[in-house]
């Protein structure tokens, strides 16, 4: 099938929505049982500092412990609202920060950060106008800032008015509500959530029961399982994780042209992002690239700087190393995909 199509189903029991282009899958997303969503707002107890780091341990409902970076001037005993940004990995404290945001479709409400702005992406100066003067007739609350997304270029103003209107409302309610042990306060979008605030292009939205079996997502979610991605050619690459890292190795597979080592890289940059994403994988990754010349970097390097600019999570381009791999630090927005749902 032609075009977009977002497919919103279950999977396993869990919640999980699915973004197909032209018939392939572009995203997945599905929920987890048991941690935390990223977004999640709670009103958390300061444990412990930790010297020398200048971070705070916290105290979550139900036993949990969450770390955050930047701890100076808070007291053991204190409450404090803080928001998920990311997935621990076994063992460790769920990441958070006090930089609580409100983000919706439309908007991102900024408590602290008082200020209208709007999203870079939008270059026309009467849109921008547009979009400001809405903004300003909304308003928000004294002491909030207001950012609006690119999603509001081809927008209605009325639904703008309202995005702002509801995260406004919340933003308040919470930041009201300091006092108290602690407690879970929201508990983040989940997949279907995060499909229609994030996936804002147009498309074709199915939500019938059994919609990713019958547009063909079980099958490639089942492809998901192998580690090896196909690239153009015969090359190829292996996407694995461990438990230190995520390694990545390219290879060429039957083509020995002279130039075969250098399209491998630059179509193994091309599909790395959907091959991360797909699997929920982030961290650290290292790429063993195939044999090429120090001339090529540079190629290479730009290849995967333009493969990641359109890609919907952060991740940091690190550089080479001496041995000439490659490494990328990506956020932990996502868990990886459950094989034995696979």
């Amino acid at each position: 099938m032609k075009g977009r199509m977002i497919v919103l189903d279950h999977v396993g029991g869990r919640e999980a929505a699915a973004l197909m282009v032209d018939g392939i899958l572009q995203d997945l997303m599905i929920d987890d049982e048991g941690a935390p969503r990223p977004g999640a707002i709670f009103r958390a107890i300061c444990d412990r500092p930790l010297k020398g780091q200048g971070g705070m341990m916290l105290r979550l409902p139900d036993g949990e412990i969450a770390f955050l970076r930047h701890g100076k001037g808070l007291a053991p005993g204190q409450a404090i609202l803080v928001q998920v940004t990311g997935y621990a990995d076994d063992g460790k404290a769920i990441p958070v920060t006090d930089r609580v945001l409100f983000k919706s479709r439309y908007a991102i409400v900024t408590p602290g950060k008082p200020g209208i702005n709007v999203s870079r992406q939008i270059k026309e100066d009467d849109v921008r106008e547009r979009l400001l003067a809405c903004a300003h007739d909304a308003g928000v609350s004294d002491g909030f800032g207001l950012i609006l997304r690119s999603s509001c270029e081809a927008a209605s103003e009325e639904d703008i008015g309202e995005d702002i209107a509801a995260m406004d409302a919340l933003a308040a309610a919470i930041m009201a509500d300091t006092d108290g042990v602690a407690e879970m306060l929201t508990e983040g979008d989940g997949p279907h959530g995060l499909a229609w605030r994030e996936w804002v292009e147009a498309a074709q939205v199915v939500t019938d029961d059994g919609g990713f079996e019958d547009h063909g997502v079980l099958d490639q979610i089942a492809a998901i399982a192998s580690p090896r991605v196909a690239l153009e050619a015969s090359a190829f690459m292996y996407v694995e994780p461990t438990h230190a890292l995520i390694a990545v190795d390219v290879n060429t597979g039957g083509d020995t042209s002279p130039a075969s080592s250098l399209k491998a890289n630059l179509a193994a940059c091309k599909v790395l992002p959907r091959a991360l994403r797909l699997r929920g994988l982030g961290g650290q990754i290292v790429i063993d690239m195939a044999p090429m010349p120090k001339t090529m970097r540079k190629q290479v390097e730009a290849a995967m700087r333009s493969a990641f600019r359109a890609d919907s999570i952060d991740t940091a381009l690190v550089g080479w190393t001496p041995l000439g791999h490659f490494e990328l630090q990506r956020k932990r927005e996502r868990l990886p995909i459950p094989m034995g749902l696979a």
